[in-house]
């Protein structure tokens, strides 16, 4: 039986080994416990996605990054980065990168000759379950966190593996910030990885790899009926669906501004019909342009998204983020050197200074830009029409 606290011995032919993504120490640890336990099946708290970007970070080229836009994932990629660049800050003075630890067990159960299992739930299913979860107070108190709150205290990566109860503390703290984000994160999570596990038992010797804060909610849903446990597992990797409102509004824009138009044309408003022909055109080109303006884009990406955007608010299938992206891209290529960069990069505030960062954030800007505009001409048409 080990001794050690994060490793769980559930029973003869599964271990659960609980590590954290920044340590060095970890790192030693999957590698000891592969090669002293000799396990059939190493399984991992990675996704796909995840596993790619640890071991083939220069795969985010011009044609992922120009997927990325067209199926309006720029946000949750920004966001994944976002948590990822306060773990790299934690990891700095540890001397490993985060994802250390899986890499360790993957690459020494290859190694081996071990085959391995990815048992975590799809990132982007994660976070975006997450961000649909959250009300408005949430979401900004998640960003606030993210982009500019400061650690008060460093507490060291060998501290969280030595106090459970302190990693424990942790996990209930960021509960605070965010409860229904920690119930996708940390709870659906714990459910999803024990699931996984439960599907692969039968495989042999099992030795599965997790972050030492899922440690405990792993164990305890393994403590239910396999069937329970992995039933759980379509509905948890179920996108939750898209709100309506957004759509029925930006949908009910064009249609307000038709009805508008007619109406003018109809009594004989020309100049009516002139100033909101004006009013549309000027604040969804200015709105956007600001949009990618702070996203500090190139001047031909801050014309395409404002010259895009009072066409792409009539037609809710488009996005002006997405022409100002795709012309940021065309301008300022990344190479696969700033692919790797923007996956190490430790701060926020590096995402504008890196090629891959400024596409992103050049897509985002844009869609929202555009969005603010568009309701903002919506306003000010209907008081032309009550005036």
């Amino acid at each position: 039986m080990p001794e050690n606290r994060n490793i769980v011995e559930f029973d003869e032919n599964l271990r659960i080994v609980g590590t954290a993504h920044i340590s060095s120490e970890s790192v030693e640890l999957v590698r000891s416990q592969i090669s002293e336990w000799d396990p059939d099946l190493v399984a991992v708290e990675l996704c796909h996605s995840r596993m790619s970007s640890l071991t083939k970070p220069e795969s985010l080229d011009s044609e992922e990054l120009l997927n990325i836009i067209k199926e309006g994932r720029s946000a949750m990629i920004l966001l994944q980065s976002a948590l990822a660049a306060q773990q790299r800050r934690m990891g700095v003075s540890s001397g490993e990168k985060p994802g250390a630890d899986l890499l360790a067990a993957v690459n020494a159960a290859e190694d081996s000759g071990i085959p391995v299992e990815m048992i975590d739930r799809d990132v982007v299913v994660t976070l975006r379950r997450a961000w649909r979860r959250m009300g408005i107070r949430e979401k900004w108190r998640v960003l606030n966190t993210l982009l500019w709150e400061e650690e008060e205290d460093e507490i060291s990566v060998e501290d969280l593996l030595a106090d459970s109860d302190l990693l424990s503390n942790l996990m209930e703290e960021a509960r605070e910030v965010a409860p229904r984000a920690g119930e996708v994160l940390i709870d659906e999570r714990d459910a999803y990885l024990a699931g996984r596990i439960q599907q692969i038992r039968g495989k042999g010797k099992v030795l599965a790899v997790v972050g030492a804060g899922h440690l405990s909610g792993v164990v305890k849903n393994l403590g239910e009926p396999a069937m329970e446990a992995t039933s759980k597992l379509e509905e948890l990797s179920r996108e939750p669906p898209k709100p309506k409102w957004p759509r029925f509004l930006m949908a009910a824009i064009p249609l307000f501004l038709l009805g508008a138009v007619s109406w003018m044309v109809v009594n004989g408003e020309i100049e009516a019909l002139k100033q909101t022909a004006k009013t549309w055109l000027i604040l969804n080109a200015l709105v956007a342009g600001i949009g990618v303006i702070i996203a500090r884009g190139h001047p031909i990406s801050v014309l395409v998204g404002a010259l895009a955007s009072p066409i792409t608010s009539l037609n809710p299938a488009l996005a002006a983020g997405w022409f100002a992206g795709y012309a940021q891209l065309k301008i300022a290529a990344p190479t696969g050197k700033d692919a790797q960069d923007f996956l190490k990069l430790d701060e926020v505030s590096l995402f504008w200074r890196n090629r891959v960062g400024k596409v992103l954030m050049v897509t985002v800007g844009g869609n929202v830009g555009s969005m603010v505009g568009a309701w903002l001409a919506g306003g000010a048409i209907l008081g032309i029409l009550m005036g």
